[in-house]
């Protein structure tokens, strides 16, 4: 696919443009794509689709000229003629269509991860951003079926505790937040990237910057109330001791 053809179909999508890090240190960023191979599979399951789509047009054809059409009146067997044409012509229509789409969708994956969070932005029909703190991550799980062994690429899955991520484009619900990295041929190295740099946030005692700010101010729009309340507890306990003196 030649970049002008990439960037007008990018533009016609309205695809944003690739993703900010998210937050952390300059320096911890790292970037990871899909691998050449998730673009096989992908590529294969579209060759099957499609496949299916030709087995189908031809079953529907067959099964007309050599029973239904023969008996049919000949208005109803121009109405399903013009049918076949504009299927047909629909369907190879689309076959280039669907087939860059499915080259964009390997191609327009970002997997980024920082010090302190990580961001994945994957999608061109539909674009999906999540970005997860390891302030809230709970576990990381490699996963890898009988094609992905074939073709050597796994799936990394993050899942944190409720709250922990903004999600655009996923609203599942669940209390639990999962990210994906889809495709990827190293997964355990980036997964023992993810846990390394997760137990030296645990270990800086670092949190999520915006809870640590609510409660930063939390605590200080407290303070008065509880100043308040023990001057008011020093009052009572000094006038009950005159009372028994």
């Amino acid at each position: 696919m030649t970049e002008r053809l990439k960037s007008i179909l990018l533009r016609w999508l309205k695809v944003p443009p690739e993703p900010e890090a998210p937050a952390g240190s300059s320096g911890s960023v790292k970037t990871f794509r899909a691998s050449p191979n998730f673009f096989k599979l992908k590529l294969i399951l579209w060759v099957v689709r499609q496949t299916s789509g030709i087995v189908g047009i031809i079953i529907f054809l067959t099964f007309w000229n050599t029973t239904v059409g023969r008996k049919a009146p000949s208005r109803v067997n121009l109405a399903v003629t013009i049918f076949e044409f504009v299927g047909i012509a629909g369907f190879l229509l689309q076959l280039p269509i669907s087939y860059l789409l499915v080259r964009l969708d390997y191609e327009m994956r970002w997997y980024i991860v920082t010090d302190r969070s990580l961001r994945i932005r994957t999608g061109v029909w539909s674009v999906s951003e999540t970005t997860l703190t390891f302030a809230n991550i709970q576990q990381t799980a490699v996963g890898q079926g009988p094609l992905q062994r074939l073709l050597g690429i796994y799936d990394l899955e993050v899942t944190t505790a409720g709250g922990g991520g903004g999600h655009h484009g996923d609203s599942t619900g669940d209390s639990m937040h999962r990210g994906f990295f889809h495709g990827i041929d190293n997964a355990p190295e980036v997964r023992e990237l993810i846990q390394e740099r997760l137990r030296r946030f645990r270990d800086a005692g670092l949190g999520d910057p915006d809870e640590a700010h609510h409660a930063h101010h939390a605590s200080t729009n407290a303070s008065p109330d509880l100043v308040a309340a023990a001057q008011e507890l020093l009052r009572e306990t000094q006038a009950l001791r005159r009372v028994a003196g």
